[in-house]
């Protein structure tokens, strides 16, 4: 399988792997967790779980990819930009660190005093297109639209 789009997340893979150790338990077979893990991998088309782990852990999450445009709200300004840099985090399932370039600057300035533009931001999403971090009252610095 050459697509990582269409594989499920490494955590699912490993619970599937779980789940087929169990139930060929149950019916008199007994597997190591690490046979588990390298039938699902030949089941899904690769040679082996090394190969098919490096394949999901150093894959970003199939809905961003570097080069794409996104668009939404940054501090509660609506914003598009392009994705310039992708990083998925080891720590935690779907979160990724995406680097935007927007097109056009963002006043993020809650002031008419003076103006505060951003053209590029790092920061941290999760799963649900939001980011980790929040404002004093709870928002998503970013969230895509």
């Amino acid at each position: 399988m050459s697509e990582t789009s269409r594989l499920p997340s490494l955590e699912e893979i490993k619970a599937q792997a779980r789940r087929l150790r169990d139930a060929l338990t149950g019916q008199g077979a007994t597997v190591t967790h690490s046979k588990s893990l390298e039938l699902i991998a030949a089941q899904y088309g690769f040679r082996d779980w090394n190969t098919l782990h490096a394949r999901l852990g150093n894959a970003p999450p199939p809905r961003l990819q570097v080069g794409d445009h996104a668009s939404g709200l940054y501090l509660g300004k609506p914003f598009r930009g392009k994705v310039v840099s992708l990083q998925r985090m080891s720590s935690a399932d779907g979160v990724i660190r995406v680097a935007f370039d927007f097109d056009e600057p963002v006043n993020v300035s809650k002031f008419e005093s003076f103006d505060v533009f951003r053209k590029r931001v790092v920061c941290t999403l999760g799963p649900d297109g939001r980011t980790v971090e929040k404002t004093s009252d709870g928002a998503p610095h970013l969230q895509l639209i």
